[in-house]
């Protein structure tokens, strides 16, 4: 009997829009991935929709878009805005993690598939999750594969180039829930996972006069092999309905992957050449960088490399303690920054980490008071989400 899942690491995440030339934009011009493969004429005629997979180091993101109503693609969107349908995670055995799966009660969605060529073979399948509309997938990749996957054609070699930003590798991935327990007990109880952080925070621990507010619990699950890491916020009270948390599923029309964070090795470079591609980022309230100082005194933080200035003016947040620290900001959601609700709710965070390898639990205070200020100040129906 196996004892755990036996993953490797992410392998993909599949992204279902109305506009996959938008997409094509954000990720190709603006983020600076490279277009690899496409879905070939005969999976677009079979499957109803067209796809293309853009990469950057070792990330890969599958977006596809329907042509067809009768498409998986086409049903997502009839209930959810533009979202990410699906995760994939590379096992080293297949086999082995559907044994796994099958003996710790999981719901299986499709048989084991298998794609074999010349010098290689690609064994899937997938799974329902508690995440609502979203379905995990594990891929084996035996020897030299030499697609995405099945019906995949290649775009130029297949390969990226080297990304401009250094984008390379996901950090971790993080989803909302009306309630959390169901998703953490089953990332326990079917995936195999352990426990590996958590947090409370309400802005109304600000103050007691407060009318409204906006708080989180926050649970993160790790697989212990590859330490690959899964965080899953719910809602808290009081004002549950004011909560970032409930805006995103009400959003979404149900739970779901909130955003997922790249990390970077440099992360001021990077988010000022982002923005100069047009990305928009999550302000900071000017105080938190009055009290920077000060908090990392206090939390023993004496190496910060990155100019004060320069972390002020990229609203860049800092956490850590002990002379470990991290640096991350986040990515406005794409219904905010393209100013259409059917984008969604959905946003990206970078991350470059400095021996910390928390989730910035003094960041949250900040991050949630500039969201409130953002929400505030937007008369229009389409808020700023966390």
């Amino acid at each position: 009997m196996v004892d755990s899942l036996g993953i490797v690491g992410y392998d993909s995440f599949h992204f279902v829009v109305k506009n996959l030339e938008r997409s094509r934009r954000f990720y190709a011009e603006a983020l600076g991935f490279s277009e690899v493969a496409r879905a070939s004429a005969s999976k677009i005629e079979k499957g109803g929709e067209v796809a293309s997979v853009f990469g950057a180091g070792q990330i890969r993101v599958l977006v596809s878009s329907p042509n067809r109503n009768d498409s998986r693609a086409a049903r997502f969107l009839k209930i959810h805005p533009d979202g990410i349908s699906s995760l994939a995670f590379r096992v080293r055995d297949i086999q082995a993690a559907w044994d796994f799966l099958a003996s710790r009660g999981a719901t299986f969605l499709s048989d084991i598939a298998v794609d074999e060529v010349e010098g290689g073979a690609f064994r899937t399948f997938n799974i329902a999750t508690p995440l609502d509309d979203t379905t995990f997938r594990f891929i084996e990749r035996d020897g030299k594969y030499p697609r995405f996957a099945p019906d995949f054609e290649d775009v130029g070699d297949g390969n990226p180039r080297e990304n401009p930003h250094g984008f390379a590798t996901i950090d971790h991935v993080t989803s909302n829930a009306y309630t959390m327990l169901p998703v953490v007990n089953w990332y326990r109880d079917v995936l195999g996972f352990s426990h590996y952080w958590d947090v409370e925070f309400h802005t109304a621990e600000r103050g007691t006069r407060r009318m409204t507010g906006s708080g989180l619990r926050s649970i993160v699950m790790a697989d212990p092999g590859s330490g690959v890491k899964f965080a899953t916020n719910e809602p808290m009270r009081p004002f549950f309905r004011d909560s970032q948390i409930n805006r995103f599923c009400e959003d979404h029309h149900g739970a779901g992957v909130q955003h997922i964070a790249f990390l970077v090795k440099e992360i001021i470079p990077a988010v000022e050449a982002l923005r100069g591609k047009g990305i928009q980022f999550l302000p900071a309230p000017g105080a938190y960088y009055d009290r920077l100082p000060k908090r990392l005194e206090d939390v023993k933080i004496t190496n910060l490399r990155e100019p004060m200035d320069a972390l002020r003016k990229n609203h860049i947040l800092v956490d850590g303690a002990d002379d470990k620290y991290m640096l991350q900001i986040f990515m406005l959601d794409a219904m905010a920054m393209y100013g259409d609700e059917n984008a969604g709710p959905f946003f990206y965070e970078i991350i470059q980490r400095e021996g910390d390898r928390g989730f910035g639990y003094g960041n949250f205070r900040a991050l949630f008071e500039s969201i409130e200020a953002a929400q505030r100040s937007d008369s229009s129906a389409l808020e700023v989400v966390g």
